[in-house]
């Protein structure tokens, strides 16, 4: 996994105007859009447990 997940637009208005925030509270993982003065950060939560299902099990989870 990359250091930093880069996201391809503004979740707020769509704008793809970026720039990484260092500034904004939290630090690692925030980004400014331009377009519409907001700030966010993007974080990773974990994986979620669904289960694993087999191929030749026909569907049945393990």
């Amino acid at each position: 996994m990359s250091e930093r997940a880069a996201p391809f637009y503004c979740p707020y208005c769509g704008d793809e105007d970026l720039r990484p925030s260092e500034a904004a509270q939290g630090g690692h993982g925030a980004w400014e859009c331009a377009a519409c003065n907001r700030a966010f950060q993007l974080r990773f939560l974990g994986l979620l447990a669904r289960g694993l299902q087999r191929p030749d099990a026909g569907g049945t989870r393990i």
